[in-house]
């Protein structure tokens, strides 16, 4: 204790203070999880230019991308201070997160993003780095940043002043925070994962921690409580609750099965437990004082005396980790003046403990609720771009509505071609305008200028030429984007065999399903487009000679075409006038149709906002019901309209057919006006089929090159995912080595020979025996190897090894008795490989003085021979000096300590 009546508590993971004049404000803070660096700006970056490319918003975008890297960078790559300021950095992040995370498409298999955290608890050990886990889920990135503000709140609250009214508020306003996040990690963490988070994240170990700082938040209340001088039974009520909120956290760490085995855990279990007591103790002593005024004496001296055994458990069990002496002094006082007042005064029964009633609980904090944003300065960067939600929503219904746009436009040209097609084969309205029989018909020369003028022949065949190396581009990008996801498939799949159960991540087999199903269609899209290819090819030779015929000048026209007898005679007549009548309402009609498909294509509507506002009503978006009541609304006026359309063509067509049929009746036939007429249908449905190749080859043409860019993206986003999985691969790995780097480096062990564990004979052990380096100190943990056993020797009668026998001139050396080596520490743990005796170079020797008796030896690798023989310091081959014989009885006259086992030497 200093002169302030502070204790500071430090360890690597834990910090307390203790303060107050009573000693029991010792508060427990929660140390932080730390986060690898990751780029955000790569990533995110590409998938805004690739999505909202060349739009207004790409640029705002892509800054905003950059200010959610430096606030991440702010938030976790470095060191906070425990100040509020700090906190407000963790939440704007963690608001941020929430607000980005629906509107980009976060996932293993589109946008991947691998974020990597550590262990709080888990510092690592000797030989492997420390606990971490590396998932490509924004959800993870969520939690670990809600419990860095859960662990920078605890730590802000531990350095209040609690002497003050604006520190007793800001300790238990950050204290429930705490507890809020804590709590929401642990409802939240296991959706947000779908697999095993570390054990600081889990929910047992986060819903002790909340469990704890709510019991905090109440000891500062009761604090609070105190230091106004509140009602006895007040103070009383509130030290009880938060006596059973440390009495249940308690509980929740020292039975959960994995929490013991933290340090931390292992330093907090004493202060929870001690500081259960003191506040039951408080309780008992607010009671007491409570039943003083209420003259009941008895009570007051039974609550007393339970409260004083509370603080002595505590004095003697935690008293490293709480200082009592002034509550216990307290206590004892009035313990002594309530005996004294009753044995002289009162002589009033003290009743037992079982039999007094409980004291009232009063719960004034509770966990603040996690909901964003927790900033009050909070702005979202991308407040502008809608969700994904909206925007997978305003895809499908992109899809709706070009399908219906497109069967409707299909219609109307489906039934001009069908008109086009009938009116050619009747040769209309060429064979009204060709009544005089030696000139070109002026509808003729009409489709004659037109085709000339879209490029003729040339403009078809070069489009045709171009068809198969827009085809094969196409081809060769979807083919390089399924080989890399086959090449990374292959190898997770041959380090999956090869670890099994260690290689603990999505299968890319499954993982690849989606993109797979994507290229498939990309695929069968890509075939019948060569189909599609193969028709257009084939009407165009259909009609090659005729659409050369109309682009050659009129004079050449004029002579292919064969010339026939004039028919003058119909001129005047009224089927003429009817069937001209007939073609120009077909004409009215086209235009009409020609009209009806452009406002087709251009009917615009905002379902961006109808499904933001449907979003921000429901929380959830039918995507169906409001896309195809809107369709309905947009398009089934224009319905009705192709309807009509079609139904008045049919009529039209129908008189057309009477009355061409009269008007062939009445016109002359010979076989040069058949032969002419003939010619004349093949040009005008050249000049169709023309019209509809040169459409057809531009739509295949656009096809392809519109095709190149969707599946450039579909091979970034092979690429990405890839590379993301190798990245993900070489982490994995890594923590693999280190696991398997931490493991024994074999499962088993030879057994110890028998001349090392055999038990010595009575003869040997009256020798002198060998000290014992002092035992240094043991650590719980598990022990590395123990050292090669030190070596023994028999006399020369019992050796049998012939290479150890010395020269018969040469006496052996004195009897080193076998009781006095120490065995191994763990047999079990003696490497195979390891010699039987310790080696060494034959270093020289010297004779030792007359007389000389060699000092008892401890085990010392260095002091061995090369065969395995201690150095007596005599020449090798000398015969030893007279007075170098070994005394029968120990050389010392002090007794010798018994030997102790050799204990490791490297720390746990």
């Amino acid at each position: 204790p200093g002169s302030s009546g502070a204790i500071v508590v430090s360890t690597d993971f834990l910090f307390l203070c203790l303060f107050c004049e009573s000693g029991m404000a010792t508060f427990i803070s929660v140390p932080l999880k730390k986060s690898s660096e990751v780029d955000l700006v790569k990533p995110l970056s590409k998938f805004v230019s690739a999505t909202y490319g060349g739009s207004e918003e790409q640029s705002e975008y892509i800054r905003a991308v950059e200010e959610l890297n430096k606030l991440r960078k702010s938030a976790l790559g470095r060191p906070l201070d425990k100040h509020e300021s700090s906190l407000e950095i963790l939440l704007r992040y963690y608001d941020q997160l929430c607000a980005v995370e629906p509107k980009f498409p976060f996932s293993e298999n589109q946008l991947c993003l691998t974020f990597t955290w550590k262990d709080a608890f888990d510092k690592g050990s000797l030989f492997g780095g420390s606990v971490k886990l590396a998932l490509a889920s924004v959800g993870y990135e969520k939690s670990c940043v809600l419990f860095n503000v859960g662990a920078l709140a605890s730590q802000i609250a531990s350095e209040q002043n609690l002497d003050n009214d604006e520190g007793l508020k800001a300790a238990a306003k950050f204290y429930q925070l705490a507890s809020g996040a804590f709590s929401h990690i642990k409802d939240t963490v296991l959706s947000a994962l779908n697999r095993e988070p570390t054990m600081d994240i889990s929910p047992d170990t986060v819903g002790t921690l909340g469990q704890i700082m709510l019991a905090q938040a109440q000891e500062v209340f009761f604090v609070k409580a105190t230091s106004d001088k509140m009602k006895d039974a007040i103070i009383a009520r509130l030290a009880n609750q938060a006596a059973d909120f440390y009495g249940d956290a308690f509980k929740q760490c020292q039975y959960k099965e994995n929490l013991p085995k933290y340090f931390y855990f292992q330093e907090v279990l004493p202060v929870l437990a001690a500081k259960h007591c003191i506040m039951q103790a408080n309780a008992e002593y607010h009671q007491s004082l409570l039943a003083k005024q209420q003259k009941k004496f008895g009570e007051e001296i039974a609550r007393l005396q339970h409260a004083a055994d509370l603080v002595k458990t505590v004095a003697s069990r935690y008293d490293e980790y709480v200082n009592v002496k002034d509550l216990s002094d307290k206590i004892t006082r009035a313990l002594t003046a309530a005996k004294k007042d009753n044995d002289f005064i009162y002589h009033d029964r003290v009743p037992d403990l079982k039999d007094l009633d409980s004291i009232g609980k009063a719960a004034l904090v509770k966990a603040t609720a996690i909901q964003v944003p927790l900033s009050q300065k909070f702005t979202d960067l991308f407040e502008k771009m809608v969700p994904m939600a909206v925007q997978k929503a305003m895809s499908i219904y992109n899809q709706r509505k070009a399908e219906i746009v497109n069967r409707l436009i299909a219609q109307m040209r489906e039934a001009t071609n069908l008109c086009n097609g009938v009116l050619a084969s009747l040769n209309l309205p060429a064979a009204l305008e060709d009544l005089s029989g030696d000139s070109v018909p002026q509808s003729i020369l009409e489709k004659s200028r037109a085709v000339i003028q879209q490029g003729g022949l040339q403009n078809i065949e070069q489009l045709i030429r171009d068809l198969p190396e827009l085809l094969q581009r196409n081809r060769e990008i979807l083919n390089e984007s399924l080989k890399i996801l086959d090449e990374e498939e292959a190898t997770d799949n041959e380090l999956r065999n090869k670890f099994t159960q260690r290689w603990q991540r999505t299968p890319s087999s499954d993982l690849y399903k989606s993109l797979r199903a994507e290229g498939t269609s990309f695929s069968n899209v890509l075939d019948k487009a060569v189909q599609a290819d193969k028709v257009v090819r084939e009407q165009y030779n259909t009609h090659c000679e005729m659409i050369a015929l109309l682009c050659k000048p009129e004079a050449e026209l004029n002579a292919a075409i064969p010339s026939a007898n004039p028919a003058k005679t119909l001129q005047g007549s009224e089927v003429v006038g009817v069937l001209r009548s007939l073609l120009a309402k077909m004409d009215e009609v086209k235009k009409e149709r020609e009209q009806l498909e452009n406002d087709i294509k251009s009917a615009q509507f905002d379902m961006t906002t109808r499904f933001l506002t449907a979003l921000a009503q429901d929380g959830a978006l039918n995507e169906e019901a409001l896309s195809v009541t809107e369709l309905d609304n947009i398009y089934g006026g224009y319905t009705q309209k192709v309807q009509q359309s079609l139904k008045t063509q049919e009529e039209i067509l129908g008189n057309v057919q009477t009355s061409h049929q009269e008007f062939s009746t009445m016109k002359q036939s010979n076989s040069e006006a058949n032969q002419r007429e003939e010619v004349m249908k093949k040009l005008a449905s050249a000049h169709d089929s023309y019209i509809e190749i040169s459409k057809n080859l531009r739509e295949g043409t656009k096809f392809y090159n519109d095709l190149t860019e969707i599946l450039l993206k579909f091979q970034n986003k092979c690429s990405d995912i890839v590379f993301a999985r190798k990245t993900e691969r070489d982490e994995l790995l890594k923590e693999l080595q280190q696991s398997i780097a931490r493991e024994p480096s074999a499962p088993s062990f030879p057994s110890v020979p028998a001349y090392q564990s055999s038990t010595p004979s009575p003869a040997a052990s009256t020798g002198p025996s060998i000290p014992t380096p002092a035992p240094r100190t043991m650590f719980s943990s598990s022990q590395p190897p123990a050292r090669p056993p030190p070596p023994t020797f028999s006399t020369p009668a019992t050796s049998t090894t012939p290479s150890t026998t010395p020269s018969t001139n040469v006496p052996p050396p004195a009897a080193v008795p076998t009781s006095a080596v120490p065995p191994p520490a763990n047999p079990s743990m003696v490497h195979p490989g390891a010699p039987s005796q310790a080696q060494g170079p034959p270093y020289p020797t010297y004779p030792g003085y007359p007389g000389y008796v060699p000092m008892p030896m401890g085990y010392n690798a260095y002091a061995y021979g090369q065969y395995g023989m201690p150095y007596m310091y005599q020449t090798p081959g000398q015969a030893p000096f007279p007075g170098a014989q070994q005394p029968q009885q120990h050389p010392y006259p002090y007794q010798q300590q018994p030997q102790q086992p050799q204990q490791p030497y490297y720390p746990q």
